[in-house]
């Protein structure tokens, strides 16, 4: 199974034109290219970062947390981290946890 958008659109195992650069670094110093036998082998793009299992839903039929981050059936239980990013981003997650945690706090009520 590989990774998928949301819309169904096959997600790639790898990134041109980081192959082209990973090569002209290896070649300039002398190194060796390597991946994770996922990539290679199953053709499913992997990273070292785990996201995902709190899907955003817009009810629990189809996620976890709706669209403030708040827990379905939970009232102030909140999930605000990799975890709602919904699948393997093929880069360092961070700056995208980041954006998402920001855009969860401008939904936060204020408190008075």
């Amino acid at each position: 199974m590989n990774s998928e958008t949301s819309n169904g659109e096959e997600i790639p195992a790898n990134i041109p034109i980081a192959e082209e650069i990973a090569e002209t670094i290896i070649q300039k110093n002398g190194g060796t290219a390597m991946t994770t036998y996922m990539d290679a082998i199953f053709d499913i793009p992997t990273t070292a970062h785990i996201l995902g299992g709190v899907c955003m839903g817009k009810d629990i039929a189809s996620g976890v947390v709706d669209e403030n981050f708040e827990m379905f059936h939970y009232p102030g239980l909140y999930v605000i981290d990799g975890s709602v990013v919904p699948s393997n981003l093929g880069v360092n997650p961070s700056l995208t946890i980041t954006a998402l945690s920001e855009y969860a706090m401008s939904r936060f009520p204020e408190n008075n």
